[in-house]
């Protein structure tokens, strides 16, 4: 019986349509905060690793505010994961700008498609998460998964070794001549 139950190993399908929802968005902002660099797809991919080990918490806050709680940490999480890459640079960095493309509808289907067809491309819930999107949910669920593995184990060394030396401690006192 767990007080606080482990993660699951795999993703829940709410972590993954928040990543769909959000993902265009911070790769764009995880770029342009790093002048085009590479740099930025792993720092999109860390944000969401730490998103997926808060998951539950910021799920649960999400849903008792009715707000969008883990978008807000994403953004946060990108523009720290970027100062953070930017104070470890050795150089000065150049950020360029990067112009934002023009949203563009989607012409979906022909004049004789029904309305319902050509409503589907404008409707987000129609939207199903892409193959990269469930890539990318997938590993940064496990990185967050094994991390918190580590955690337990972790947890488990050092209370085993604190009840060990606090039973030396107290079988030490026990046999002293003043107990």
């Amino acid at each position: 019986m767990y007080l606080i139950p482990p993660m699951d190993e795999d993703p829940p399908p709410e972590f993954v349509d928040t990543v769909a929802a959000h993902e265009r968005e911070l790769r764009h902002a995880a770029l342009r905060l790093t002048g085009g660099n590479p740099v930025g797809h792993e720092i999109y991919q860390e944000a969401l690793i730490d998103l997926a080990a808060h998951w539950r918490r910021l799920h649960f806050w999400g849903r008792l505010t009715d707000s969008d709680a883990p978008g807000v940490y994403l953004h946060k999480r990108i523009l720290k994961r970027t100062k953070a890459w930017r104070d470890d640079q050795v150089y000065e960095v150049e950020v360029r700008v990067l112009r934002t493309p023009e949203k563009q509808l989607v012409q979906v289907g022909g004049p004789a498609a029904s309305i319902a067809f050509h409503k589907a491309a404008l409707i987000d819930s129609t939207a199903r998460a892409g193959l990269l999107t469930l890539a990318d949910a997938a590993v940064a669920w496990c990185h967050a998964w094994r991390r918190s593995e580590h955690r337990r184990i972790a947890r488990l060394v050092i209370g085993s070794l604190a009840l060990v030396g606090a039973t030396i401690q107290w079988i030490s006192w026990l046999a002293s001549p003043g107990a």
